[in-house]
């Protein structure tokens, strides 16, 4: 039987929305073991001056849970 975990993250970038989770997803990895999964479960930005400045993402990290 496998079992998974399941956190959220948030991540942002200046340059794109997968800057963004490609960040989110190595700053995770930093910290967790056996990621096999993401879910992208919302897309935001800020903006100023009627351009993106913020490209944020959250997202969904599943990661197998060891014994």
């Amino acid at each position: 039987m496998s079992v998974a975990k399941v956190i959220e993250v948030v991540s942002s970038s200046s340059k794109s929305f997968d800057d963004a989770i490609q960040q989110g997803l190595a700053e995770t990895a930093a910290s967790l073991q056996g990621i096999s999964g993401i879910e992208i479960i919302n897309w935001t930005a800020d903006v100023e001056n009627d351009k993106i400045v913020t490209y944020k993402v959250t997202m969904h990290v599943a990661f197998k849970v060891e014994r």
